[in-house]
């Protein structure tokens, strides 16, 4: 992470995370997060769908799971401190890059302004230990950045956001998670714990015990600090936008 990242005119003590789901985030980018809040960013997260369909169990609605994963969503944007959560409500496991949800998407990014934006590799992964990608997610990586470029940025596009009174906003650089061949490495060894104790806010998406969510997370997180000299790290493709 660059250290010299500061509040400034380009946005820079402003983040947005842009994902599908109830849970993305913490699973990709939360110790980042928690880095960032405890140094005094306002992050917000943007959350594309309901989360209503991740569950075995056949007596829960759509609508029961979805008020519930809101609910696990918003007590770990509690633990990390985040400014805020919006919710854009696009049905889950349906989610297309669309130019309504390109809309919506720029529609936060010129209420918020955020310097940086993190969101989703926006393609198939066909190698590695989750070499199918949830289609979802995809979707959202998509969207976000067809968000920051061109649509937030420019006036004439869904004019409606200018009549709303939402000025044209550029972000200044996407971090993408789970690119293969990332180039930004966070030290996250300080704010794992934290990060880990956001992502337990989810119980209702938890298939093992605390003490092996942890386990599992520990191991991912060494894997992208390796050779790095620090314990836990997340990594990211940084995509800078120079207009």
């Amino acid at each position: 992470m660059r250290p010299d990242l500061e509040e400034t005119d380009e946005g820079f003590g402003r983040a947005m995370v842009v994902v599908a789901h109830p849970d993305d985030a913490e699973y990709g980018c939360s110790g980042t997060v928690a880095r960032w809040c405890s140094e005094g960013w306002a992050v917000t997260y943007v959350l594309c769908t309901d989360g209503s369909k991740g569950t075995s169990d056949r007596e829960l609605s759509p609508k029961e799971l979805s008020a519930i994963r809101y609910k696990e969503q918003r007590n770990a944007g509690e633990v990390l401190g985040l400014k805020d959560i919006e919710f854009l409500g696009y049905p889950d496991s349906y989610l297309e890059p669309s130019l309504e949800l390109r809309r919506d998407i720029a529609r936060e990014i010129r209420r918020y302004r955020p310097g940086v934006l993190i969101c989703p590799y926006p393609m198939r992964h066909l190698e590695g230990p989750y070499p199918v990608n949830h289609p979802d997610h995809m979707a959202a990586g998509e969207a976000a950045m067809a968000a920051v470029f061109p649509t937030a940025r420019d006036h004439l596009t869904f004019p409606e956001l200018l009549e709303d009174g939402l000025e044209p906003w550029a972000v200044r650089e996407v971090w993408v998670m789970g690119h293969p061949s990332p180039d930004v490495f966070v030290d996250i060894s300080d704010h794992f714990d934290t990060s880990v104790n956001a992502l337990l806010k989810h119980s209702s998406q938890m298939p093992w015990p605390s003490d092996e969510v942890r386990a599992r997370m520990a191991e991912w997180k060494r894997m992208g600090a390796k050779g790095r000299g620090i314990q836990y790290a997340e990594t990211f493709k940084r995509i800078n936008y120079r207009y």
